[in-house]
């Protein structure tokens, strides 16, 4: 008997500058984790959006996106793009500085409770940047991964 494998699958959410927005996007997180048999990770992956959609509502004018996308084994990855195209001092290797501390602590939650977590520029030419961390059912621990190669899975 053959196995059958479900197809990948990724979901897009572009999202406009609104204060309801982030709201919006954790409920479609939440339906699209319960939906693909991901709901244990549910609590993780809504607190790293949370973290990373508010971090583009507060620091940008338009509009930004929520990705979500399936990793192996068992694990999703939450990105969100921004137009501003500059990493915050929350995503560097150096972690928050004390002129960041009181703005910086959402996106220090995101490197300490994801199981994996990076950023990178999308350039003058695509404007704007992609954070992105993943969760996964069994923790392996944090890993900073900052590609120079912007990609979007």
């Amino acid at each position: 008997m053959a196995t059958v494998t479900p197809p990948p699958w990724t979901y897009a959410l572009h999202l406009p500058h609104d204060p309801r927005a982030p709201g919006i996007a954790r409920a479609a997180l939440r339906v699209i984790l319960d939906a693909h048999g991901l709901a244990d990770l549910r609590d993780d992956a809504e607190l790293l959006a949370s973290e990373l959609l508010t971090n583009a509502h507060l620091h940008t004018t338009g509009a930004y996106g929520l990705r979500l996308a399936p990793r192996s084994p068992g694990g999703v990855r939450v990105s969100v793009w921004d137009s501003n195209p500059e990493i915050p001092p929350g995503f560097h290797a150096g972690g928050i500085s004390a002129d960041a501390a009181e703005s910086g602590r959402g996106l220090h939650l995101v490197r300490a409770c994801a199981d994996a977590w990076g950023a990178y520029s999308l350039g003058t030419a695509r404007r704007g940047k992609l954070l992105w961390a993943e969760c996964r059912n069994e923790p392996t621990g944090s890993t900073r991964l900052v590609s120079p190669h912007p990609h979007l899975n």
